[in-house]
């Protein structure tokens, strides 16, 4: 119980723009940060992306969820382009992709445009990824927009079928929507989900929502798309492992959680894909990942008592 109310206060807190506003502007903060986020310049997260492609592939993230202005959603598509260009010229685009947030390319936006909005700016950086000869994989974020993610994703992989979708096995409808996107070609992300859902949605207990995992990724694994396996749980890593064994499939992990399981996963010789954040606004990605796991939260406590 004490858990489940830490993680609710501070997926509340993840939500707050004054508490964002603060953490962003605290220096003291940042060693902590860096643990899970690649810094906040191409360059720093192309030099961090360089030396894990050593033994793994990366999809790398430019924060900037929750977007409600117009000309940081179309920033936030300049960022991703020259992302992509670099990643093309340093040859790096065969092992690493991108990852977005539609909220932060205009999903948020206050108007009936929006979703139309998050498309088109969707669209620039899927042609920015294809003409580097890299995929983009579309997040997913709270279950309110769930229907609005897979309807773009829909319309992305008219031109570009090799777009990647993300559903979360905490949302009671995750089934379903496993069984709609298994299809050829199809590359699917299945995480459990980072966000405090209602139970009229979404498994509130974790052992309700590891069984949900299971069951979605044997679909997956019974699909004839691409299963992404995105957990750090050694169980349902094991169990990844055995139903692909005879079929690809990736497994994909955090920056900066079990760095060690994940070298030891690609030297015996699964796919390995890290999750690479980077950029200045990376309050809201932090704090969800305090709230996932307690041992997180200890970490954080102990580096600010050890700066202190």
């Amino acid at each position: 119980m004490l858990r489940s109310a830490q993680r609710t206060a501070l997926l509340a807190a993840s939500r707050s723009g004054a508490l964002r506003t603060l953490a962003e502007n605290t220096a003291l903060l940042r060693p902590v940060v860096d643990r899970f986020v690649a810094g906040t310049t191409v360059d720093e997260v192309v030099a961090v992306a360089r030396d894990l492609t050593a033994d793994r592939c990366v999809t790398v993230d430019h924060l900037g969820e929750d977007t409600t202005d117009r000309a940081r959603a179309a920033a936030n598509v300049d960022a991703y382009r020259t992302l992509l260009r670099r990643l093309g010229d340093d040859g790096l685009a065969p092992r690493v992709e991108v990852s977005v947030k539609l909220s932060a390319l205009g999903q948020a936006l206050p108007g009936v445009d929006a979703e139309k909005i998050a498309l088109d700016h969707a669209r620039q950086v899927c042609e920015a990824a294809h003409a580097v000869g890299t995929t983009v994989t579309v997040d997913m974020e709270d279950h309110t927009t769930t229907d609005s993610t897979l309807g773009i994703v829909r319309d992305l992989r008219v031109d570009h079928p090799w777009v990647g979708a993300v559903v979360q096995a905490g949302l009671r409808r995750t089934e379903g929507d496993c069984r709609d996107l298994a299809g050829p070609g199809s590359r699917v992300r299945l995480c459990k989900g980072a966000y405090d859902e209602p139970a009229s949605v979404a498994f509130r207990h974790r052992h309700e929502v590891d069984l949900s995992y299971v069951r979605c990724l044997r679909i997956l694994m019974d699909g004839d798309g691409l299963p992404m396996v995105a957990t750090h749980d050694p169980v349902l890593i094991d169990i990844a492992r055995h139903l692909g064994r005879d079929r690809p499939h990736e497994i994909q992990m955090l920056h900066g959680v079990r760095p060690r399981e994940q070298q030891a996963l690609a030297a015996a010789g699964e796919t390995v894909r890290v999750y690479l954040p980077y950029g200045t606004e990376w309050y809201g990605y932090f704090v969800r990942r305090l709230a996932e796991r307690p041992a997180n939260l200890a970490f954080f406590a102990r580096s600010l008592l050890t700066r202190g």
